[in-house]
């Protein structure tokens, strides 16, 4: 922590020197009681404003190292003072790159061992790697004449990724090894033994429904498979800066990156390897693997994506030295120009399986395909066309889908209450059933 001690007062000094000088010119009583008032008070205010440099310090906690967007960050503040004088008020600079948190306080807190505590919080509203701190603590003395700033210049950094929501509606077209669905020629292997089953959850493939099974206990039950690897997912976001529509929060640059995020967790909860790539002014390849860990990686690679000029053509031409064993590949563009499905069909020829998540670039507020900026001309009916006619699994996404309640993002740090038939709501959990973690 560093200590910075300032006079404000510039006309004091020269008032006491004049005050001394008229004193010494002739010996009046009411010079002398004015030069020991003022030096007096020069004095308290000199040792008030040390007591409180001494005494004067800070701790601040946070609650989480990692948010989603939507989510709720909170910090609590303490500051103590273990010095004789009091802080009659002290103001708090709090630094930070986080969007809309930017928060400052004027508190108070008395001396001898007192303290004065209070919590901050905000919404995270945009993805990123974000710094929370430093600290500005500034304060004076009761006369006004020196000022106190204590700088702690302690930082913590934050990930917020992108948020994950429910895809009800979307199928992955299944790889070409055994034990999701289907076996495609040349799979793995040629027989699935199915060795018990389980509770429908949300993405799993409706073709592992065990209907026996549903219709005895009324509830959807699908099939475990013995010695059946799923396959990997490949999941290509498409971060050409000319093939977005759309700005800031409703954009296909930030849904792209949602569903990518979205269907990352679908697919690792599902048992899948899930690769990433994604090229925008840096790339990301992640490989296909399982695990929290890749999970978090996926993320926090997510959460820094911005869109470049690699297009999606030199995307998927990269990509097709390192394709093997039939995987699926998941490609979610607003890129409406036909061109790049030639770029495709290598991999598929390769045994890739894609499914396509095309994000309607006509959907979004102001853009159209005549009109948006650098993307090319052609209307999205060519495109869909003709990945209709190669057989290729398509799913159109309007912005609209994205406005729907059950897609809004956040939980962490939310108050969490539920209403009752006598129309009153109690809490069901609260942010402070998590516990604070010192970051100095």
């Amino acid at each position: 922590m560093r200590t910075t001690i300032q006079f404000k007062n510039r006309l004091l000094p020269v008032l006491v020197v004049l005050v001394f000088v008229l004193y010494l010119i002739e010996a009046y009583r009411g010079w002398f009681v004015l030069l020991l008032g003022l030096g007096g008070a020069l004095l308290v205010a000199y040792l008030w404003v040390q007591s409180l440099a001494r005494g004067l310090g800070f701790t601040r906690r946070i609650r989480f190292g990692w948010a989603q967007v939507g989510d709720r960050m909170e910090e609590q503040f303490e500051l103590h003072n273990s010095g004789w004088a009091p802080a009659i008020w002290v103001e708090v600079n709090y630094h930070s790159t986080m969007p809309d948190y930017q928060p400052t306080r004027v508190s108070a807190v008395g001396g001898s061992g007192a303290d004065s505590r209070w919590q901050i919080s905000g919404v995270c509203t945009r993805r990123g790697v974000f710094t929370l701190g430093p600290v500005t603590l500034s304060t004076r003395d009761p006369f006004g004449f020196f000022e106190l700033t204590l700088k702690h210049p302690a930082t913590n950094t934050v990930m917020v990724t992108p948020p994950i929501i429910p895809l009800p509606f979307i199928e992955i077209a299944p790889g070409g090894r055994a034990g999701e669905g289907r076996p495609r020629r040349f799979a793995a292997e040629e027989t699935v033994s199915v060795t018990s089953v389980r509770e429908y959850h949300p993405g799993d493939s409706l073709r592992l429904i065990h209907w026996p099974t549903t219709v005895r206990r009324g509830d959807y039950f699908v099939r475990q498979l013995d010695n059946s690897p799923a396959s990997d997912w490949w999941i290509f976001l498409d971060l050409d800066q000319h093939a977005q529509a759309g700005h800031g929060s409703n954009s296909t640059e930030e849904h792209g990156v949602i569903l990518a995020a979205s269907l990352a967790d679908r697919g690792l909860r599902a048992g899948h390897p899930v690769g990433l790539v994604a090229h925008g002014t840096e790339l990301s390849w992640l490989p296909p693997r399982h695990g929290e860990e890749h999970h978090h990686s996926i993320l926090r690679s997510l959460a820094v994506a911005t869109p470049g000029m690699c297009t999606l053509n030199r995307l998927l031409a990269l990509a097709r030295p390192v394709f093997r064993q039939n995987p699926s590949l998941i490609l979610i563009t607003a890129n409406t120009d036909p061109s790049w499905v030639d770029a495709l069909l290598p991999l598929i020829r390769r045994g890739a399986v894609p499914t396509v998540l095309f994000l309607d670039p006509e959907s979004y507020p102001g853009t159209t395909a005549g009109t948006m900026p650098g993307l090319v001309k052609p209307s999205s009916s060519v495109l869909l066309a003709l990945l209709a006619e190669l057989g290729i699994t398509r799913y159109i996404i309007p912005s609209e889908y994205f406005d729907r309640p059950e897609t809004r993002p956040g939980h962490q740090g939310q108050w969490d209450w539920r209403k009752i038939a006598s129309n009153r709501a109690f809490l069901v959990d609260a942010p402070g059933n998590l516990a604070w973690r010192e970051v100095f």
